[in-house]
């Protein structure tokens, strides 16, 4: 009898566990991380150069662009989400050779690139050469998520942002009289030599953005009006995934600027991530390692900024400056502009 009601209150017990019955225990839960990273272009930027008022202009661009993406990310948005965003605004800023701010062809026009990549999925998109996107950036992630494709140029692209119903402007709303002049005085010295890097910094510009959303996932993206005074279709790095931009959730999230042409060469968003995934390097020695010790030996030079996988930060840069500006998950902003 007694085995009887002991075996009783056994299924009683059980039966009470399913049913919740049973007191909780505390899950073992540790506070999300997350982090962003911005830069607006790297090159000859001094402080002697650059009045007060101008250099109160950029900095308050650059807090603005990143607070865009930090909120995202704070209130458990995406890194895909943030990256695009963060870049809206500093495309739709003229300060930036990206969107309104593009720098002028050697025709007259204003020819844009951008790309943008999921670290989680390795899915990326990319677009070359528009000139009526508003936002580049914008084209870009409707080519990685809505067409079977990486890469589109030119009209197609436009087409394929039209049927995407994509904001399409008349090419004179990318008109700045700072990129005009710009490419007035490269044109002036263009018999003294078309790809001198001192010239007025014609390969420099571009904007990007990297980050690390509370769930883990990592995404970059790059956006460009390319260098001032480029002719024949010219395409730099910042379309290029593995170049300009690379997100991979394994290692980070890098998106670059300077000379195009060198970086292309030189695969510099992959290279960091393999050296971190093949040589175990932190995020900030393979970036010294293939900015100064790859590109830079080559001739080329630029910058790159990235975040990895556990919200450590990198910028680098072999140039005398670079407009960058970094927030973490406590909140803390920090903005730079010339050499560190």
């Amino acid at each position: 009898m007694h085995y009887i009601f002991r075996s009783f209150l056994f299924v009683l017990f059980l039966f009470s566990c399913k049913n919740g019955t049973e007191k909780p225990q505390k899950p073992n839960i540790k506070e999300a991380k997350f982090a962003i990273i911005i830069h607006g272009g790297a090159g000859t930027i001094l402080k002697k150069n650059m009045s007060p008022e101008k250099e109160k202009l950029y900095k308050a661009k650059l807090e603005e662009a990143i607070r865009v993406g930090y909120n995202i990310l704070n209130e458990g948005g995406s890194s895909i989400d943030a990256v695009q965003k963060t870049i809206n605004t500093l495309e739709d800023s003229p300060l930036f050779n990206a969107g309104k701010g593009a720098v002028f062809t050697n025709a007259e026009t204003n020819e844009h690139d951008a790309s943008i990549m999921d670290g989680k999925t390795l899915n990326a998109g990319a677009s070359a050469g528009t000139k009526t996107v508003k936002n580049p950036i914008n084209l870009a992630r409707a080519i990685m998520e809505n067409s079977p494709h990486v890469m589109l140029s030119g009209e197609g692209a436009e087409q394929f942002a039209a049927e995407q119903q994509l904001i399409l402007v008349d090419p004179s709303y990318f008109y700045t009289k700072k990129s005009f002049k710009s490419l007035e005085r490269v044109k002036q010295n263009e018999n003294m030599a078309y790809y001198d890097a001192n010239i007025n910094d014609s390969k420099f510009g571009t904007v990007g953005c990297a980050a690390l959303d509370k769930k883990g996932n990592l995404a970059a993206g790059t956006s460009t009006g390319g260098m001032t005074n480029k002719r024949w279709g010219r395409i730099g790095d910042s379309p290029v995934i593995g170049s300009g931009t690379y997100a991979n959730n394994q290692t980070c999230a890098i998106s670059c600027t300077g000379w195009g042409e060198y970086f292309i060469r030189s695969v510099v968003a992959h290279d960091i991530s393999a050296l971190m995934e093949y040589k175990g390097l932190s995020i900030t020695q393979a970036a010294k390692e293939v900015i100064h010790n790859k590109v830079g030996k080559l001739g080329g030079n630029g910058g790159v900024i990235g975040v990895d996988n556990k919200g450590n930060l990198m910028m680098e840069f072999n140039t005398a400056g670079m407009f960058r500006a970094t927030m973490t998950a406590n909140g803390d902003l920090y903005i730079g502009m010339f050499e560190k």
